[in-house]
């Protein structure tokens, strides 16, 4: 139905999260509509963002500068730390402006079913921030999932000896939920009822 470079192009839209086919092929559209300039500088950002994103090297946020404006900003309690599931976690958490600690972003979650296994996630780079003393709370505010409760009691278990104090947000947030959809008053909310695991 469509030369081969228009399907190619509607192949690659299809690919993104939550773009079907009729998505892909109006998006395609576009862009061939468009003047050249637009999808020039749509193709230049995409490699700018690829060669410029990196994850930093105490908290595994995505930045262009490591570390990054959280853990380098002297105004954050670094004393607290917040462990989350993903990169869009440290954003809505951001939203409430209420959190004022550092992060620790897994990129994921235990999932024997996914083969996910604790050594798939950054749970042993956690660990080794602990060795420094400054940290004393971590506040696991992992997905209400299953597989975010099973990541969040292996992380309790490893860390209690250690004699850091451990919380869990408060489950306000929906069972099945992700944090990035939640709205800013149920986080909020989620944080102030946090409790010791």
């Amino acid at each position: 139905m469509f030369s081969e470079t228009i399907t190619k192009l509607i192949n690659e839209f299809e690919k993104l999260p939550g773009i079907g086919h009729k998505s892909a092929v109006r998006l395609a559209f576009y862009i061939l509509e468009s003047p050249n300039n637009i999808a020039e500088d749509m193709a230049q950002i995409l490699v700018d963002a690829k060669h410029k994103i990196k994850f930093c090297s105490k908290c595994y946020n995505i930045t262009e500068n490591d570390p990054c404006d959280i853990c380098s900003n002297p105004k954050r309690d670094n004393s607290v730390v917040c462990v989350v599931e993903n990169v869009k976690d440290v954003v809505a958490m951001e939203k409430t402006h209420e959190y004022k600690g550092l992060y620790h972003v897994l990129h994921g979650a235990i999932s024997p079913m996914n083969n996910i296994t604790a050594g798939d996630i950054k749970i042993k780079e956690l660990l080794e921030r602990l060795k420094d003393d400054t940290i004393k709370e971590i506040i696991l505010a992992t997905n209400p999932t299953v597989e975010g409760e099973a990541t969040a009691m292996y992380i309790s278990r490893l860390i209690k000896p250690l004699g850091i104090k451990v919380t869990r947000i408060a489950h306000g947030i929906p069972v099945g939920g992700d944090l990035e959809y939640t709205d800013e008053i149920t986080l909020i909310k989620a944080l102030e009822g946090r409790r010791e695991m």
